[in-house]
């Protein structure tokens, strides 16, 4: 079930008062639907969708900015221009961390996040999704997390923070060394695949086939071009390089050779060992590390289907060998992330930004939840406010259409991991609300029905102005929702009786301050077919002068 908050003008709604189920006025296709609501939206083939009205109160228009979820009412502006020329209190309440932002948030979790107290106040500050990073930490530390993100959505039936389990794929990754060694330009340095070399000239490295792929003339990059080697020559058992770029070289740092991909298999022997303490734990998200091709992802969901487990596979685009094969390893997949840091440490820099458009584009062609990552607010990790250019980044992302952005060293092992917590929601909640001040009318919210969240999932790659409650009685449909842009997920027990259960949602809604007496809500639930099918009925309520 959808329920969408419209304003009183729109002329395709009329206000009444007879019964709910007696009130069914027009049918129209979605498509022609959000026309009104959007410009940029995506085809859905032929499903049809009956509109009915009703009415919650005659009461205002007018919605309380600084409540809770509380969307601001935009119906007299009329270009971005006049928002930011609008009185500051305005401004500032509708950017308050307690409204509704749209664009999720991925928090990885680390040292500087791992207790309780700090899962609990990243949840409040704006985090929809913690990452687990399985390069760093152990099964012990993980599960941990795990339970305490667990506990703290058992306490919420509107609030929900999904777990995403982080492989750590085939890293090419520098060996340990007692103390930094300093770096110069100019300056000789080897890199040897005999174990446990440290000294001030040449250190290991944790793959033995590094000497196959690496050829003279290369650049090697340390951690995605803090510093830069090129390639003198090599042994059977020794590159020799020379510095381009110093710098202080800690230990287990990674490894890239521009424009190359390691010969490794993109799901290690630790990863599966990961992937089954995944599944043990019933997490709701994989982001699968170096994808090259479609195989591993048919392969892991495979495995997950061997072990009954409903996860999905989220892959990473972080490889020069993956680019041919987009299309083809987005389709196979669940959803994608662009990890920029790998594709600007193997591919040309220049490239990464035309890359993310594309990635982003293609996923919302075909349906699927895209998360943008690396760097976003990297100075942050030491300092307590954001460069600027880190803040257009954002922006930038958030106006491209990302489900999700992500942080990871920033709460990982950063000094102020919810001040960037809290600066990402709100540069993505202001840059929501330029755009909302494009869409006339405006679309409030949708509630949406489902025990599958299905229909949620196609509403929300709409991205209209619109907010999504989505009721589900699944706990693990409501998790895996927190991902979609714009979606609320709502656990809530269904009737027998759809009127009922429409009613209970409104109540619910309305008594969590998540909806205001005088806005108009549009009601979805699906019909009995899957919606992917040619033929395929819904139906959308659209709420007018009822009282609940």
């Amino acid at each position: 079930m959808a329920t969408i908050n419209l304003p009183a003008g729109m002329s395709m709604l009329k206000s009444d008062t007879t019964k709910v189920s007696d009130r069914l006025s027009s049918t129209k296709n979605l498509n022609e639907f959000f026309l009104e609501s959007r410009s940029r939206k995506r085809c859905i083939g032929r499903d049809i969708f009956a509109v009915r009205s009703v009415k919650i109160s005659e009461q205002s228009q007018e919605a309380d900015l600084s409540s809770q979820n509380g969307p601001f009412n935009v119906d007299k502006l009329n270009s971005p221009l006049e928002l930011q020329s609008s009185d500051y209190t305005l401004r500032q309440a509708m950017i308050t961390s307690n409204a509704l932002r749209k664009t999720k948030i991925v928090c990885t979790i680390g040292p500087s996040t791992s207790s309780r107290e700090m899962i609990w106040k990243l949840a409040e500050a704006g985090m929809n999704v913690a990452r687990l990073n399985m390069s760093h930490g152990d099964h012990a530390s993980h599960q941990k997390t795990i339970d305490l993100v667990k506990e703290y959505n058992s306490q919420f039936e509107d609030k929900v923070v999904a777990i995403m389990l982080d492989t750590k794929g085939p890293e090419v990754r520098s060996g340990d060394v007692p103390q930094p060694i300093l770096l110069k330009e100019g300056q000789e340095f080897n890199f040897t695949i005999r174990r446990g070399v440290s000294t001030q000239d040449t250190v290991s490295v944790n793959y033995d086939d590094f000497i196959n792929d690496v050829e003279v003339g290369d650049i090697i990059l340390v951690d995605g071009g803090m510093m830069s080697l090129g390639v003198k020559s090599k042994t059977n058992d020794l590159v020799k390089c020379e510095l381009i770029d110093g710098g202080e070289l800690k230990s287990r740092r990674h490894l890239n050779v521009r424009g190359k991909s390691a010969t490794l298999p993109s799901i290690t022997d630790k990863d599966w060992e990961d992937i089954k303490f995944g599944v043990d734990n019933r997490i709701d998200f994989y982001a699968v590390s170096f994808v090259k091709d479609a195989k591993v992802v048919h392969e892991l969901k495979d495995y997950l289907k061997s072990c009954n487990a409903d996860i999905h596979v989220i892959v990473k685009i972080e490889s020069a060998d993956s680019i041919p094969n987009l299309h083809s390893i987005i389709s196979a997949s669940d959803g994608a992330m662009v990890a920029r840091g790998e594709l600007g440490a193997e591919l040309p820099i220049e490239e990464v930004p035309l890359l993310q458009e594309d990635i982003i584009r293609r996923c919302h062609s075909m349906q699927k939840p895209v998360i943008v990552a690396t760097n976003m607010l990297e100075s942050m990790i030491s300092h307590p406010t954001p460069t600027r250019a880190e803040v257009s980044d954002i922006a930038i992302v958030v106006r491209e259409g990302a489900d999700a952005i992500m942080l990871s060293g920033e709460t990982a092992h950063g000094k102020y991991p919810l001040k960037a917590v809290k600066v990402m929601h709100t540069v993505a909640l202001r840059t929501e609300t330029s755009l909302l001040a494009r869409i006339t009318p405006p679309v409030r919210s949708t509630a949406y029905k489902s025990h599958m969240g299905s229909m949620a999932i196609l509403l929300s790659h709409y991205q209209s102005s619109s907010t999504i409650f989505a009721f589900t009685n699944e706990e693990r449909v409501k998790q895996r929702l927190a991902l979609y842009h714009g979606v609320m997920p709502i656990y809530m027990q269904f009737s027998d009786d759809a009127e009922e259960t429409f009613s209970r949602s409104l109540k619910l809604l309305l008594s969590k301050s998540l909806l205001k007496e005088g806005q108009h809500v549009t009601l979805v639930q699906s019909g009995a077919q899957p919606i992917w099918r040619r033929e395929s009925t819904h139906h959308i309520q659209v709420l007018s002068n009822m009282k609940f």
